[in-house]
């Protein structure tokens, strides 16, 4: 689908809302909120994206991955904009991705990030995705992702990982 062609933002939308993210795949970057807008500008379309983080190295991949998705739906005339303000927060996951981090084994991150006592090194009350015990203590502040930290339950002694609040 070139710009010649009329192109559809919500059928544009739609695939780039199944594009995965490279770290943690089950979701995908609408899950995310990493995919904030799409929409054209004279008659190129304009794909804006914010890293969870500055310096994400998920970025360069999930790049490809949007310019793999339009090329593969002939969609040639495009932009990707990096939008860094406001920055990315742990409110912008959409309730289907929380589900999907728990259907994972992952924690989810708290509903708010009013509550900044993971920045602290303060404890942070995270219930096991596994067997729901909130006995849980934090074994190392970096899980698989530098965006996870590594946890352990108390109760069925299980690891897991939880998406920390940011």
């Amino acid at each position: 689908m070139s710009v010649k062609t009329q192109i559809s933002i919500p059928l544009v939308k739609s695939l780039l809302e199944a594009v995965c993210d490279p770290e943690i795949p089950c979701l995908t970057i609408e899950d995310l909120g990493v995919l904030r807008e799409v929409w054209l500008r004279d008659e190129t379309l304009v794909i804006v994206i914010t890293p969870t983080y500055s310096g994400c190295p998920a970025m360069n991949t999930i790049e490809e991955d949007i310019r793999a998705v339009l090329h593969a739906n002939a969609v040639e005339n495009y932009t990707i904009e990096t939008q860094l303000a406001p920055a990315w927060t742990t409110d912008w996951l959409s309730d289907q991705g929380r589900q999907k981090l728990l259907d994972s084994g992952i924690a989810p991150p708290a509903q708010s990030t009013s509550d900044k006592r993971a920045f602290n090194s303060g404890r942070v009350n995270v219930a096991c995705p596994q067997c729901k015990s909130s006995n849980t203590e934090r074994v190392s502040e970096f899980g698989s992702t530098a965006c996870k930290a590594l946890y352990r339950c108390l109760d069925c002694l299980e690891p897991f990982d939880y998406f920390k609040c940011l």
